[in-house]
């Protein structure tokens, strides 16, 4: 046993404040305040600790087997976890796969701690905490590509261990994914919000402490595009349609208050394809929202019909709504897919099926298993949580899942 002197209790708010009261982790300061953490006796309910996104639990035995350096790697560990939002931005790799999920947002969070601490030593990946994953390879790269790497690995190997995993997941931590997933949406939003208004709070703080920047917390903060104002550009750009009106359809922008009046259409105005990568990257949620939003824009440019081509490999279905029917596009359709990313099906599918397209978007991660494909159409590509994606054709929308 260490550290007998105080309790785990005691143990957990001295390794609290010295973290708070470290120079380097001023921007943090804001962040370890919002939620409860508390000390579980009971080791079969926490063999070591976990987070649900806002509270964090420590096992009362593993704290005792820490030292002081080790407890405060400990600590910031299911801090960042929450800093990052992982319980919920990954949530869909959870569900693909728990085990790689886990793993993937571990070795993100081990190497910058162990990064940031190398010289002084004041947060150690050491004793029991070197079962933890861990592997240099991964420096700078975010949880979705980490996870990507090792399911590729575990196809190779045919299995699900991870590198240095021999056998499965060792990690330091549980990860409390069903305590998250219980949480409303309007919950998950003021959580970031408070995340967020913490974390600028901190960087404040930090800049008059003279502490300097921390890309990560700079790359959190960094404004992001308003998606949907972008989006709507692009299709307005490409699907101007209002040479003439006609009131044989009516607009459905008026026609649901009682206003009967007649729509813009235009002969050269063709389909609006909607391609949506299905191999495990793209939630319901994020599927509903981009959906609504691609129908509220029909509304107002009138393409001949709406597609939504499903694909993973290969365009596994293809659903096409017009009129009316596009009211209902949201609860009607049936994603289908699931296996590899191989976008150039999706172009190649256009031209063997003779699709008059006016424009296409993708909404894809961009971690593809083939090329960009070629395009003879203009291309939006709305690709979630890969900052590193670069199409080199069309215009490319990069966007946070959890801003959706």
């Amino acid at each position: 046993m260490l550290n007998q002197t105080l309790t785990p209790e005691q143990r957990l708010d001295k390794a609290v404040v010295d973290i708070m009261a470290n120079p380097k982790y001023v921007a943090l300061a804001g962040v370890m305040m919002i939620g409860k953490r508390r000390i579980e006796a009971d080791a079969a309910r926490c063999p070591t600790a976990y987070t649900d996104g806002k509270n964090e639990v420590y096992g009362r035995d593993f704290v005792e087997q820490l030292n002081d350096a080790e407890l405060r790697f400990l600590v910031l560990h299911e801090v960042y976890h929450k800093l990052y939002r992982h319980l919920t931005t990954w949530a869909w790799m959870w569900k693909e796969h728990p085990q790689l999920a886990n793993m993937a947002c571990d070795y993100v969070i081990n190497v910058k701690i162990c990064d940031d601490n190398t010289q002084d030593r004041f947060a150690t990946m050491t004793g029991a905490l070197t079962i933890a994953c861990y592997d240099d390879k991964y420096r700078g790269w975010d949880s979705a590509e980490v996870y990507n790497d090792l399911k590729k690995q575990a196809k190779e190997n045919g299995g699900s261990g991870g590198p240095g995993q021999p056998g499965g997941y060792k990690g330091i931590d549980e990860h409390g994914w069903e305590d998250a997933q219980e949480m409303d949406p309007e919950e998950v939003k003021a959580l970031e919000r408070e995340i967020d208004e913490a974390l600028r709070q901190g960087a404040l703080a930090a800049g008059k402490m003279g502490s300097g920047g921390d890309r990560a917390f700079e790359e959190l903060l960094a404004p992001q595009v308003n998606w949907r104002e972008a989006l709507r550009d692009f299709v307005s750009a490409t699907c101007t349609g209002s040479d003439y009106s006609t009131w044989k359809r009516p607009s459905r922008r008026f026609i649901g208050g009682g206003y009967y009046m007649p729509s813009g259409i235009s002969e050269q105005i063709g389909e609006l394809v909607v391609a949506i990568d299905t191999s495990g990257s793209i939630g319901d949620r994020e599927l509903s929202v981009m959906l609504s939003e691609i129908k509220s824009i029909a509304d107002s440019v009138h393409p001949e019909a709406i597609r939504l081509l499903y694909w993973d490999t290969k365009v596994c279905a293809d659903e096409r709504y017009e009129g009316a029917e596009v009211d209902n596009l949201v609860q009607s359709t049936k994603p289908a897919g699931g296996g590899g990313t191989m976008v150039e099906c999706v172009p190649e599918y256009i031209q063997a099926n003779a699709i008059e397209a006016q424009c296409v978007i993708v909404l894809t991660d961009g971690y593809l298993g083939g090329s960009w494909g070629q395009w003879n159409h203009p291309v939006m590509w709305v690709v979630l949580d890969n900052e590193r994606a670069d199409p080199p054709n069309g215009k490319t929308l990069h966007v946070k899942a959890r801003n959706l």
